[in-house]
């Protein structure tokens, strides 16, 4: 039986197999600590979550959603964006939400490249970035995140040929999986370097309110010419405790936003009424519960931070993200060093190469477990260093 060819150059889904490693671990008698997965453990606020039995309880949600979600919903991201970021979007033309951000970037690549296009992608990077790409037949190249750049790309170092072939760039600030942020003037070289070579960009901003020591991170959209290069893309998963709710979104260019609703409109239904709802409820309700967040990832970024310097393991101390980057002690590789420290400590950590080949020689540890489980890696991992 011969199956498409898309498939033999996909690789498997990094936290997929993170999953079957866990599963396989448990069932040999490991207690198992998982810092792989971004996936918080905190509960979704009531308010929320009483906003979704409320509608859930009302017939006239249980049949077919709009395609193009519900009009309440998406003026109620243009007002969270204008509060926010001072961007202003018009919700009939400028916003769409998605069944999770994740499937809107993966389909962007069928709604703005043809098969043979060439897209770049930010190395490290979300799997998603390079697999979609894959799936749509579509040539990724990748453009190097380096800790001497502070994990941005240099733009100038791009080859001119590279830059004027590419249609589409993908990336994102506050960044997963080095927890690096935009510097001041980022942005605006990024679009200036966009308009030159024609290039859409499509930025990824699922972290702009996990932040720490007084940051507030930004929007893509809020620089000026943003809305004609591209669009960025949202998510309640992180911001509210909501990840498997599956409610997001893309907001920016009105061409490129139409582009991606075709494409949706064509393979999915759009979101259960009720989940639209309780998005609604997120975005405008009260929001306690971001700065209550902030204040847990920042504790245990600390508690992190703190175990590494003892065992001499290098890393930045994040500004925002529930992610620390670090350097794998020398002499392992990534994925060796994560070996290493699953079987001997029974700790997963994700190996930096998952990422990209510039994640190499790198692990991403996740913030999201309880202080508890935390604090019982960290000692597992300082034990077997």
């Amino acid at each position: 039986m011969d199956l498409a060819r898309r498939i033999n150059n996909l690789p498997p889904y990094l936290f997929a197999e993170i999953d079957k490693k866990v599963a396989e671990k448990k069932a040999q008698g490991v207690d198992v600590i998982s810092l792989g997965i971004g996936d918080p453990v905190e509960p979704t606020p009531k308010n929320i979550i009483d906003k979704l039995c409320e509608q859930a309880n009302n017939p006239a949600n249980h049949r077919y959603p709009s395609y193009f979600g519900l009009p309440a919903f998406r003026k109620s991201i243009a007002n969270w964006y204008k509060k926010r970021f001072n961007v202003d979007l018009d919700p009939d033309t400028e916003v769409l939400p998605l069944i999770g951000s994740k499937e809107g970037i993966a389909h962007i690549n069928l709604a703005v490249l043809d098969p043979g296009d060439t897209t770049l992608i930010a190395d490290p990077g979300y799997p998603v970035y390079n697999t979609g790409a894959i799936l749509a037949g579509v040539n990724p190249i990748y453009v190097p995140l380096t800790d001497e750049n502070d994990f941005l790309p240099d733009l100038s170092s791009i080859d001119s040929s590279v830059a004027k072939k590419a249609k589409m760039f993908m990336l994102n600030y506050p960044n997963n999986p080095t927890s690096a942020i935009a510097k001041d003037g980022f942005f605006e070289s990024l679009i200036k370097w966009a308009q030159e070579n024609q290039v859409i960009i499509a930025h990824d901003n699922p972290y702009s309110e996990i932040t720490f020591d007084g940051y507030e991170a930004p929007s893509f959209l809020q620089f000026k010419g943003a809305k004609e290069v591209g669009v960025e893309f949202h998510s309640l998963s992180k911001t509210y405790n909501m990840t498997g709710w599956r409610i997001g979104w893309a907001c920016g260019n009105a061409k490129i936003i139409e582009a991606l609703g075709r494409v949706k409109t064509n393979i999915d239904s759009g979101i259960f009424n009720a989940i639209q709802y309780a998005g609604i409820e997120a975005l405008e309700g009260p929001q306690d519960i971001i700065q209550e967040m902030c204040k847990i990832y920042q504790r245990r970024r600390d508690m992190v931070m703190e175990t590494l310097e003892k065992i001499g393991l290098k890393a930045r101390r994040p500004k925002a993200t529930i992610y620390v980057w670090a350097k794998v002690p020398d002499g392992y590789t990534s994925a060796g060093f994560a070996s290493l420290v699953l079987d001997k400590a029974g700790v997963i950590v994700s190996p930096g190469n998952a990422y990209g080949p510039s994640g190499e020689g790198y692990i991403r540890i996740c913030l999201s477990v309880k202080d508890d489980r935390l604090s019982e890696a960290l000692e597992r991992i300082k034990s077997l260093l």
